[in-house]
């Protein structure tokens, strides 16, 4: 395993680590799962290249562009947790009162 890849895949184990352990905001959640996905796109994009073979060069954009459509629903959804609730905490949320 290269220098670059098991960098790539300790940022993917911190993200879910920081997702498991430190689910105080929804907001901290949403940046553990932006560098998740990240951390994946970086790892699919080299593993293209390595590979040499273009009928994989699509793969790492079309997981890019399914983390910025996450990303804008994340956020969308802090939005609106935040004006309903008051605040961001997922301890406060609860799914009964929706």
């Amino acid at each position: 395993m290269s220098p670059t890849q098991f960098t790539l895949s300790a940022m993917f184990v911190l993200g879910l680590s920081g997702l498991t352990f430190h689910r105080h905001h929804l907001l901290s959640a949403l940046l553990c799962l932006e560098g998740m996905m990240l951390s994946l796109f970086m790892l699919l994009a080299i593993w293209a290249l390595q590979v040499n073979m273009t009928s994989f060069s699509a793969t790492p954009m079309l997981l890019l562009a399914f983390s910025a459509c996450e990303a804008g629903a994340g956020l969308a959804l802090l939005v609106a947790t935040t004006r309903t609730h008051g605040s961001d905490n997922l301890k406060s949320l609860n799914l009964l009162q929706c």
